[in-house]
């Protein structure tokens, strides 16, 4: 029960930072956006004090690790693999044009449109 109260503090504080943001439009952009920032910061404060923040905060660092051990490609691996994906587009869409104008053809053909 006192995880949920702290998530409902949590979104509350988020809640009137943007509250305060919209609320305050005669002040200067940067105190408004500072409200922003403030109620994000200290949301996830109040949310990092719960169970369940804590259990992001744990999954959170084990993502970064296991993101640390991938194999990431070399620059000319993923330079050779984008062109092969780009030339790959060029060709279905040019493929995927001429089959609708083959179909718009037909279709015009027994509808007796124009250009038939």
């Amino acid at each position: 029960m006192a995880d949920k109260i702290k998530i409902i503090i949590a979104l509350a504080c988020v809640v009137l930072g943007l509250w305060g943001y919209y609320h305050y439009v005669h002040m200067a952009v940067g105190w408004r956006a500072l409200m922003i920032l403030g109620g994000i910061v200290l949301g996830a404060l109040v949310m990092w004090l719960s169970t369940p923040g804590k259990e992001f905060v744990v999954f959170a660092r084990e993502a970064w690790h296991e993101g640390a051990r991938v194999a990431w490609p070399a620059r000319q691996e993923t330079i050779r693999m984008t062109l092969i994906v780009f030339a790959f587009v060029v060709v279905m869409s040019l493929f995927l044009f001429f089959v609708d104008q083959i179909i718009t053809w037909v279709i015009k053909l027994f509808i007796g449109g124009e250009g038939a």
